[in-house]
């Protein structure tokens, strides 16, 4: 039983609405080819897929905006892409979500990082990734620090979004503390740029490889947790644990562990995107962490169930909580 009740959802749902909120991260365009597989190749011992269709989604931090909007909160993003072709086409992309995309520089000689997947009979046949995880040349650190100094001061909350793609720095985190309420999710190889977050929402491999605490039980999960807060001075932790839910702990004592609510997994990419994109949106309105976590767990519970990375809109992440009341 949740203690999550549709009418306060709902309510926080309304009070969420048009709440602002700045976007930081590794920007990306996932390229999506679908077809079917009927033979071998004759060339080599691998499936020819016939094309049925082919389309673009926004990726990485892209999605995080993209979630939020199915939200209806106002986005505001800063990151990179390159300078070809591409670029112009996650532009459109964010613009057409309605996201403001005045801090999204454009870097020569760096590839705007596209992920080209092939999807046959609704399984993935292969990946092909166009990147850089090369750090940003100082001049444009420093130019995306200032953006996200003065766009955070006019947020209601800062997520930052880590795919270790050379993006996020120490300059650019201690810009976004121009706000109060600052959410990461970080990736362990570069979790020491988070120091003094509000909150931070590793999954639990992911926390097990930070902390150097191998999670195998309750006692074990609350050790991860605790540690990641003193690591980090971050006034909230919340462990996103997949089929068995998620588990918050707070510098102040909060402690809450709470079950999956997914009724099938489908696809579980894209699904932190999703945690941290509710998670913020919801204490932006003002909600409780354990009801802001409540909300977040059903939201995955929602996009999980879609193939890709997904959203979730209100109205569906109220029809999965109405049976768990």
């Amino acid at each position: 039983m949740t203690s999550l009740m549709v009418p306060d959802a709902r309510t926080l749902f309304e009070r969420a609405r048009g709440r602002k909120i700045l976007v930081v991260g590794d920007l990306m365009i996932d390229e999506w080819i679908w077809g079917t597989v009927t033979r071998i190749s004759p060339e080599a011992p691998v499936p020819v897929v016939a094309v049925a269709d082919h389309s673009f989604t926004l990726g990485g931090a892209g999605n995080v905006a993209n979630n939020l909007r199915a939200l209806e909160a106002g986005v505001v993003f800063a990151g990179v892409v390159g300078n070809d072709a591409f670029a112009a086409h996650v532009r459109e992309l964010l613009r057409n979500e309605q996201v403001d995309d005045s801090g999204v520089f454009e870097i020569r000689d760096r590839p705007t990082t596209r992920k080209t997947r092939i999807v046959a009979h609704s399984q993935q046949v292969v990946r092909a990734d166009w990147e850089s995880t090369a750090s940003l040349e100082a001049a444009r650190r420093s130019d995306l620090a200032d953006f996200v100094r003065s766009a955070a001061a006019r947020c209601d909350a800062v997520i930052l979004s880590d795919y270790a793609k050379g993006l996020l720095c120490r300059e650019i985190v201690e810009a976004a503390s121009a706000c109060a309420l600052v959410l990461a999710d970080p990736k362990p190889e570069n979790i020491a740029l988070f120091r003094g977050v509000t909150c931070v929402a590793p999954n639990a491999g992911e926390a097990a490889t930070i902390t150097g605490i191998a999670i195998s039980d309750e006692a074990s999960l609350e050790r991860a947790g605790l540690r990641l807060i003193e690591l980090l001075d971050c006034r909230y932790a919340i462990i996103t644990r997949g089929e068995h839910g998620m588990a918050l702990f707070g510098r102040a004592g909060e402690r809450l562990t709470i079950p999956s609510v997914a009724r099938t997994v489908y696809d579980v990419s894209g699904a932190g995107d999703t945690v941290i994109a509710v998670l913020a949106l919801a204490l932006a309105a003002g909600a409780p962490i354990e009801q802001a976590m409540e909300l977040a767990n059903f939201a995955a519970g929602a996009v999980v169930a879609k193939l890709g990375t997904a959203t979730a809109s209100p109205e569906e992440i109220l029809a999965l909580l109405e049976p768990a009341t």
